[in-house]
């Protein structure tokens, strides 16, 4: 993500507020009926030593003013006329409100606001409302960062001020922003638009992150524009294999693939480090096969997918639908094993494998995971689990039993290289191809669907994850 920027949209953007608030006044966000009030006793000491102690958190329902000040800086069209002294007025009053639980949809404007005064606005109510000094330049991140380490419960209406903010500043998400089993004060723009083509455009121009449907392939011996030391992502599917180089994923981060008689979607989270494979077939009675698409959005630096034709937003970590059509069907998407290796050791095991076609990385040659990313988290994450770095690779399963377990993958694959077994519950990790996959030791037949990802992203969307120790 990030690969389209504007921090003039404020200026730019085509606002679509007629009837919002109208429209969408009983909406709420999806977990935060009566939160409770926060207590600093309930947060780790790892967040305490951290990011402090959180201020005092009313619940309950907005004043009446209150009401009315959040209406005239999130509601009532400034994005279209300007801000003017009335937005100003409604902001201060939302500033000695001594609401912390406001700062959500202020984070939201800070967004999208530019280097300017309003940015500072932005800043000084957050700042005061949450009792906190900025230590640099990244103002936005450093306010949601604590917003999601404290736990700090949105406010009543959250859902309408951030839709209103979102659709009125980049058309497509309207759609998109509707109640569900989501957690929308963890969702941000990743600075690109929705890619909201139509299913097999993969040649089609936008102004997104292009996803790649039914990709060209090749077999291996005509890949001569990768090096045996080029990153791949490998999957295999009924005796079929395919590699999807990572410079390709980094360009398309979505492929709308088939392999092995299965239909296969495969997101690319550059942020998280993390390949994944689903299957889009064999589905319930009623469900045509989703075609994902990247949405532009982001959940705790984890990008957000979701279906073109029915507009159901899915959890890409998880693979299950979280809004929409969809997740009212409860559809939870089954995963395929997705090896991270390079591409000599991949081709040498399994000789028989294609691969995507030069011409699908669009003349780009990103390296996001050494570059942009190397020094952490480019987007607010919060708290993340303290016992592995955040950017430590693991291999990640769900047992099961359901428990999910994560192997640091540096020490897993020194003691399978040493012929060691590597092993929790009925999960066993075994060398494929010169990375690492998962299967299940008592069912051979039973399809485990494993993966590497960053260490930050597998323990956030699994807090009570096991850690597999060497």
């Amino acid at each position: 993500m990030g690969k389209f920027e504007s921090s003039r949209l404020f200026s730019k953007a085509k606002p679509l507020m007629v009837g919002v608030a109208l429209t969408l006044a009983l909406v709420t966000v999806h977990a935060n009926a009566q939160e409770p009030k926060l207590e600093a006793s309930t947060l780790s000491t790892h967040v305490l030593e951290k990011f402090g102690s959180p201020p005092a958190i009313p619940n309950g329902e907005l004043s009446p003013e209150l009401q009315a000040a959040m209406q005239t800086v999130f509601i009532d069209g400034f994005l279209e006329s300007g801000w003017r002294t009335a937005q100003t007025d409604a902001l201060e009053a939302i500033k000695n409100s001594g609401d912390a639980r406001l700062v959500w949809p202020i984070s939201d404007l800070m967004r999208f606001a530019g280097p300017d005064g309003l940015s500072q606005l932005l800043a000084d109510t957050a700042g005061e409302l949450l009792g906190i000094e900025y230590k640099g330049a990244r103002v936005w991140g450093e306010t949601t960062d604590h917003l999601i380490a404290w736990n700090v419960p949105a406010p009543p209406n959250y859902l309408t001020y951030k839709r209103n903010v979102f659709t009125s500043l980049v058309p497509g998400w309207e759609k998109i922003f509707v109640p569900g089993d989501i957690d929308w004060r963890h969702v941000s723009w990743g600075g690109v638009l929705i890619d909201d083509r139509p299913y097999d455009t993969t040649d089609d121009e936008c102004n997104c992150i292009p996803a790649a449907d039914n990709p060209a392939v090749i077999k291996a011996d005509a890949a001569e524009w990768l090096t045996d030391e080029d990153i791949v992502f490998g999957v295999e599917v009924n005796g079929e294999y395919r590699a999807y180089p990572r410079q390709i994923m980094e360009v398309r981060e979505m492929v709308n693939d088939t392999l092995g008689g299965r239909d296969l979607a495969i997101p690319y989270c550059t942020l998280c480090g993390a390949a994944q494979a689903y299957f889009t077939d064999q589905l319930p009675e009623g469900i045509e096969r989703p075609v994902l698409r990247t949405s532009g959005l982001l959940i705790r630096s984890n990008k957000v997918m979701y279906d073109i034709t029915t507009h159901s937003v899915f959890d890409t970590f998880l693979g299950n639908a979280v809004t929409g059509p969809l997740a009212e069907k409860s559809l939870q998407l089954k995963q395929a094993s997705v090896v991270t290796t390079d591409w000599g050791t991949w081709k040498q095991a399994h000789p028989s494998t294609t691969v995507l076609k030069e011409s699908l990385a669009l003349g780009r040659n990103f390296d996001f995971r050494n570059n942009r990313d190397a020094n952490g988290p480019i987007f607010p994450i919060g708290d993340v689990d303290p016992r592995l770095s955040v950017h430590e690779d693991v291999v990640g399963v769900v047992t099961h039993s359901g428990i999910p377990v994560a192997f640091p993958r540096a020490d897993a694959f020194l003691a399978l290289k040493k012929g060691e077994r590597v092993e929790f519950e009925n999960i066993q990790l075994i060398l494929d191809g010169g990375g690492i996959r998962a299967i299940d030791k008592t069912d051979k037949n039973n399809l485990v669907g494993s993966h590497q990802a960053f260490w930050f992203a597998w323990s956030q969307f699994y807090p009570n994850t096991h850690l597999w120790a060497f």
